[in-house]
């Protein structure tokens, strides 16, 4: 145990959990993995065990506790080998409710947020689109206000839950000739009519339902604009500090899980008279994945500890996710290579790791992208603020 972060109290949920998903999600996992539809009766279960409200105010029916709780929720989902249900448990309550908890009126979060945290509804996020995906501001989908009303009309996709999500927290511009300062924020039920969804067939991440999105004249009352018009971008950008370090825990939890299973491997693999995690070739290259991905956990603790603080982190959260996810992807490159022939069989678990992994690099700000926000803030000195 971490005791610089981690309480007795930290350790006794993250045995709960561990035990909650070998015993309720394990024994559905490769029925998901092939269906690409998680079963509503887990997320109400998820919701019984209070797990989607760990971060939200008591008011709403949450737990409101400290971001480790939440380290713990991530690390250990990612230890079940299924980045598809761990996304979709993490999408939920992290980039769809987010939203709903900040932005969204009073009569929003009654409506919303206490039903998301039971798993009784199931919410997105809509911000990527087929022509816009890190140009944000990009976005061509429009929200036209009509009397008491707003038409939303355009399309969203790669949207994880865009399926068989309940609601769908969609951002679209109301001015469009203002660029990214023109976008608002929107919540929008599924079984509005106008709105449609695809579903998309993904190399990783079988077990989510990922979607493409169609708005056609999706009539919805003024009262579904969630915070202010125009503030939209402001809004997204206000959140993506958390998203990044949510895929930079996942990174380093699920290489640490392929680690692990690794060694045993080597240990019960015998090759020349001796087991193979005794040849020196393999020893240092499982010593330097070790040592690269505990550099990344570390430094994922210390930028978790800050934003707990609520502290403006873009920098770090963004360096986070850029090193974690490219040391993510090694780890599953080279745990494979360590298993040989076995590794490439879909009955052995690092073919799914290795699909999975690449994800990382691409969702919630692609690394190229990270390295530019970097660079002006390391480079050109430009200073990140939160939205007022």
């Amino acid at each position: 145990m971490n005791e610089l972060y981690f309480t007795e109290e930290h350790e006794f949920f993250r045995k709960s959990f561990r035990d909650f998903l070998q015993k309720e999600v394990v024994p559905h996992i490769e029925k998901w993995e092939k269906t690409g539809h998680i079963e509503r009766f887990i997320w109400e279960k998820m919701g019984e065990m209070g797990y989607f409200g760990i971060s939200y105010p008591e008011k709403y029916g949450g737990l409101d506790l400290d971001i480790f709780y939440l380290v713990i929720y991530l690390e250990e989902l990612q230890k079940i080998n299924s980045g598809g249900f761990a996304a979709a448990m993490w999408v939920h309550p992290y980039l769809a409710m987010t939203h709903v908890n900040t932005e969204g009126s009073e009569a929003i979060k009654q409506k919303y947020l206490t039903t998301s945290i039971k798993g009784k509804k199931i919410g997105c996020l809509c911000i990527t689109e087929p022509f816009a995906g890190s140009d944000v501001g990009g976005m061509r989908t429009t929200a036209v206000k009509e009397g008491d009303h707003y038409i939303i009309n355009g399309s969203k996709t790669f949207i994880t839950n865009g399926v068989y999500s309940d609601y769908l927290v969609v951002s679209a511009k109301t001015h469009p000739e203002l660029g990214s300062k023109g976008i608002s924020i929107f919540i929008i039920d599924r079984d509005t009519p106008g709105v449609s969804a695809t579903k998309l067939d993904k190399l990783g991440w079988r077990a989510s339902d990922t979607g493409e999105i169609a708005f056609d004249n999706v009539k919805i009352p003024v009262e579904n604009l969630m915070g202010e018009e125009k503030k939209g971008f402001n809004y997204l950008m206000q959140h993506l500090a958390l998203e990044r370090i949510v895929m930079a825990i996942n990174a380093h939890a699920r290489s640490e899980w392929a680690i692990e299973y690794t060694i045993q491997y080597m240990k019960d693999r015998t090759a020349f008279g001796k087991s193979i995690d005794k040849f020196q070739a393999l020893r240092h290259k499982v010593a330097q994945m070790a040592s690269e991905v505990e550099m990344c956990k570390t430094f994922n603790y210390t930028t978790a500890y800050q934003i707990g603080k609520k502290e403006y982190v873009v920098k770090e959260a963004s360096m986070a996710k850029l090193v974690s996810t490219r040391v993510a992807d090694e780890v599953a490159y080279d745990c494979l290579q360590l298993l040989g022939g076995y590794g490439y069989i879909e009955e052995y678990p690092l073919a799914r790791n290795l699909r999975d992994s690449r994800l990382g690099p691409i969702g919630g700000g692609t690394s190229e992208i990270l390295r530019e926000i970097i660079a002006k803030i390391v480079i050109d000195g430009k200073e990140y603020k939160p939205a007022t």
